[in-house]
């Protein structure tokens, strides 16, 4: 007997593990063994995960070049009766994955869409950053290119939330140096590397530090990346002197005495010496975010 006893298929979105294969929930199992199709991003990825479970139903590939095609047939199988579970190469669907074509025409055409929560990059990573968790955007991947990636962090920049990223090994560093540049490099960020994966990392700090720690190895540059950016945090002397003035000072910072940056720094802008001194030492002391 199938899942669901209806005229039409029911659309399960099925989250699958990001890494350890026992975070698989059982209802996942069960639900992936009743339908008759598995819809997966990549079907070379996912074939052995699926017989590692047990499962044996039909797998068919769907993913951002044949999304479109694919999403007709899909919907005059589901319309015909079929129960379709949806996956992605790992953690839950349509989170910076393709689908919501499906999904959307799915609702269009009355189907029922069902989800099957498990395993998430970006709230994993959440659980473990230890800022205020209350507000948050989740931001994906970045462009590839520097020039729009710091025109979207640009975007992005005073957003009072946090901020959470995906990133591939080839783009972490530049990433994040793109982020201390356009964020500012005293921001508070957290790095999830592998997670729930044999290498897990998990590093909190400063973008500075964490940059630094991405160049001292290259091991620490390889595996899948969760970055997370805390929310910006406007203190009264911040508000004192202007962005550009602030942008100054935290790169004479990195490179000069404090004493000596401010005074640089005051020549250089027109914010006010006192000012400046009182901000360079809320951004020695950790507070500035």
């Amino acid at each position: 007997m199938k899942l669901e006893e209806k005229n039409t298929g029911v659309l399960y979105i099925v989250a699958t593990p990001i890494g350890n294969l026992s975070d698989i929930s059982e209802r996942a199992i069960i639900t992936l063994k009743d339908v008759d199709l598995i819809v997966a991003e990549d079907t070379r990825h996912s074939k052995p995960m699926l017989d590692k479970l047990g499962v044996s139903a039909a797998l068919l590939s769907y993913h951002r070049f044949n999304e479109a095609a694919r999403c007709d047939e899909l919907i005059k199988r589901l319309l015909n009766g079929q129960s379709i579970a949806l996956i992605s190469d790992a953690g839950t669907p349509l989170i910076s994955d393709p689908g919501y074509r499906l999904v959307r025409a799915a609702h269009h055409h009355h189907i029922a869409v069902s989800p099957i929560p498990g395993a998430c990059a970006a709230v994993a990573a959440l659980s473990v950053c230890g800022f205020d968790s209350e507000h948050f955007y989740f931001a994906g991947f970045l462009a590839a290119k520097s020039v729009a990636r710091c025109q979207q962090l640009q975007q992005l920049k005073s957003i009072p939330a946090m901020l959470i990223f995906y990133e591939s090994p080839h783009r972490i560093l530049a990433t994040l140096q793109d982020m201390a540049k356009i964020l500012g490099s005293h921001r508070q960020a957290l790095i999830a590397r592998e997670i729930t994966k044999r290498y897990e990392d998990i590093q909190r700090d400063r973008l500075t530090g964490l940059i630094t720690w991405l160049q001292q190895d290259d091991n620490h540059q390889r595996g899948e990346f969760v970055i997370i950016i805390d929310a910006p945090e406007f203190s009264q002397q911040q508000r004192k002197v202007s962005e550009k003035s602030q942008q100054t000072l935290e790169i004479l910072l990195e490179e000069l005495p404090l004493k000596q940056a401010v005074e640089l720094a005051a020549k250089l802008s027109d914010a006010k010496k006192n000012d400046l001194y009182q901000l360079a030492l809320e951004m020695k002391n950790k507070s500035y975010p």
